[in-house]
């Protein structure tokens, strides 16, 4: 099995502002607030957290191709 990265970086789709963020291994992260504008960012529809959505990278569960951990 490869690696698991656990960094992420996610791009509000707000202002196109971008952070580097850490990811749980055993959790989704449902929310986050971008430092730049202040706008609340969600799943889009069918993802599982704000990493599958908004991040160069996915989250630690559907990199194993486990699925997220709900």
């Amino acid at each position: 099995m490869a690696d698991v990265r656990t960094t992420s970086i996610l791009t509000c789709p707000n202002c196109a502002e971008t952070s580097r963020e850490t990811m749980p291994l055993d959790a989704c992260i449902y929310f986050h607030e971008c430092g730049a504008c202040g706008a609340l960012l969600r799943p889009k529809a069918g993802d599982c957290c704000v990493f599958c959505s908004y991040g160069d990278t996915p989250c630690p569960p559907v990199q194993q191709e486990r699925g997220c951990c709900r």
